[in-house]
This record gives C-alpha cells, sequence and structure tokens, in this order.
C-alpha cells in the first residue's frame, strides 16, 4: 500500500514543520536571496514571497532544513510552474548542485 503523500497531510502547518522556527528561517532566507529563482531566469526581477523545497521533502526533516534544497520564488510561480513540475507535467532535471533547472 502506497504511503499518503505528505502535500496532502491535513494536520496543521505547524505540526508538519512549518512553525515559528521555519519562519525565522524562511524569513532570513528570502532577506539573503530576495528575487524569484524562475523570474529571473525569465530576464525579469520580481520579489520572493515563498521558500520553496526544489525537491520535495515527503516529511524527511533533514531535507526540509538542507538550505541547499530551498530557492526563493514568487507566489504565481510557486503555485503555477513548480505544480506543473511535481505533478509530473514537465521533465525536472538538476545541476550539479541539485538545483533545478528551468
Amino acid at each position: 500500500m502506497k504511503a499518503p503523500s505528505w502535500r496532502y497531510d491535513k494536520r496543521k502547518t505547524a505540526e508538519r514543520g512549518y512553525g515559528s522556527r521555519w519562519q525565522r528561517a524562511r524569513l532570513m532566507f528570502l532577506h539573503k536571496h530576495p528575487l524569484c529563482v524562475m523570474c529571473q531566469k525569465q530576464g525579469r526581477y520580481e520579489l520572493a514571497t515563498v521558500v520553496d523545497h526544489i525537491k520535495p521533502h515527503n516529511g524527511d526533516e533533514i531535507l526540509f532544513w538542507d538550505h541547499a534544497n530551498w530557492q526563493s520564488l514568487c507566489k504565481p510561480h510557486h503555485d503555477s510552474d513548480k505544480k506543473l513540475i511535481e505533478g509530473g507535467r514537465e521533465r525536472v532535471t538538476f545541476d550539479a548542485e541539485g538545483r533545478v533547472k528551468w
């Protein structure tokens, strides 16, 4: 039997690891990386509001807290393009550092 997806976990966000510690880490990351990486690839400069896990962590705390697995995205890119990729509608490739190639 397949394990339920982390994405559809019905627990509160804080119970899934997105509590005050995550909020502090998220703000620090956005301060250091303020621009959406997808917009930059398109030659645009938009402020990011979301810290995205490049490789889905699926509840793995080590991967969840790995800053090398984080990227800054604007909400539209996070909610549209990233969802398409994770939904398997687009092939995802990674560079030598493990970052998504767009």
